[in-house]
């Protein structure tokens, strides 16, 4: 169960180093700003505040996560978790390697998250698994097959209040010309953060390239952004949990829920454009069920009933987001080769 590889750098508590350090005055030129499409933005984001660039330097910034007083993200390519601090100048390694253990220059993590007990959980696209980071450094692999084939490469996660892991299995962290898809279907499962091994549940088969994803704050709304270069989008699914068709399985006790009635919340392809990069890929919900999901420009603010309040426009192609700082009021942002951080008036779950 437990796996470790000769050359990887074991790094006790996710303690922080400098053997590589990107530093935000070495960056190249940053123009963002804060777009305004209704009033009720102004008390998410007050009148004013500004898009600071803390790092830059990375490769493919991605799945930002707060942990003890610092925000984690992984380089996708560089095979690297990077921690930056308040007070600090650079980005730092936490984790090398983090997601490509064999050698063969895979892709290292995506998403990040932490369990119950605090503990790092990773979307590994080059172990195609869903792993656990322990304290001596090595990694618990919670799933890795679906029905005995292996995933397309997990991309990003949410962790239920029960200990649930939903998450998403498109195929973008497979090395083209040497890994090939064994499931044919770009699923989103479910499986329970305790229970490593246990079989993986399908709880959605038809998406083709679902991405980011997350929960309402009540836990019975589950939310998948589609990175869909034509159609790229967020849907909403109910999760009731109970009844003969709301249940998708039990795992030592534990109710899965079944998605039903799923739907398209928003469709942000109208807003792509020559110098409004990307589409919909990480999202999170704030502790007001409003949701904020990266899209063309940068991060596209949402009402719960999917409408478009505003953006925080990075000019990348932007990853991802979280919040964190101490009140967790601080919306940080992986975008492209940038780390940025936006305070807002709202908090994070």
């Amino acid at each position: 169960m437990f796996t470790r590889h000769p050359t990887m750098k074991l790094i006790p508590a996710l303690a922080f180093f400098s053997a590589t350090a990107f530093a935000a005055d070495s960056a190249p030129p940053f123009q963002g700003s804060i777009e305004r499409l209704d009033p009720a933005l102004d008390a998410l984001i007050a009148a004013g505040t500004s898009i600071e660039v803390l790092a830059t330097g990375f490769n493919w910034s991605e799945g930002p996560v707060w942990k003890d007083g610092g925000i984690l993200f992984s380089d996708v390519p560089e095979n690297t978790v990077f921690g930056w601090k308040e007070g600090e100048t650079s980005a730092s390694i936490v984790l090398k390697p983090s997601g490509s253990l064999d050698g063969t220059g895979g892709q290292g993590s995506n998403g990040l998250a932490l369990d119950a007990k605090g503990r790092l959980i990773l979307c590994q696209h080059g172990e195609r698994r869903i792993a656990r980071l322990e304290k001596d450094g090595s990694f618990t692999s919670i799933a890795d097959r679906f029905e005995g084939k292996r995933f397309n490469s997990p991309n990003d996660l949410v962790i239920s209040s029960k200990g649930t892991i939903f998450f998403t299995d498109p195929p973008y962290g497979l090395n083209k010309g040497k890994d090939k898809a064994e499931i044919d279907f770009h699923g989103i499962y479910a499986v329970q953060v305790e229970v490593p091994g246990s079989p993986a549940i399908a709880l959605i088969r038809d998406i083709q390239w679902p991405n980011g994803i997350a929960l309402s704050p009540d836990e019975k709304t589950l939310y998948i952004a589609v990175s869909d270069r034509d159609d790229t989008r967020i849907m909403a699914y109910d999760l009731p949990g109970k009844g003969k068709d709301g249940i998708a399985g039990v795992v030592q006790g534990v109710v899965i829920p079944k998605p039903v009635n799923g739907r398209e919340l928003f469709n942000a392809q109208k807003l792509k454009s020559a110098t409004r990069k990307g589409g919909c890929d990480g999202l999170k919900v704030d502790s007001q069920g409003n949701i904020w999901t990266t899209g063309p420009g940068g991060v596209l603010i949402l009402d719960k009933n999917g409408k478009h309040l505003g953006s925080i426009l990075t000019g990348q192609a932007t990853a991802n987001c979280a919040w964190g700082g101490e009140d967790r009021g601080t919306l940080y942002i992986t975008a492209d080769m940038f780390l940025l951080r936006v305070k807002t008036l709202v908090k994070g779950l």
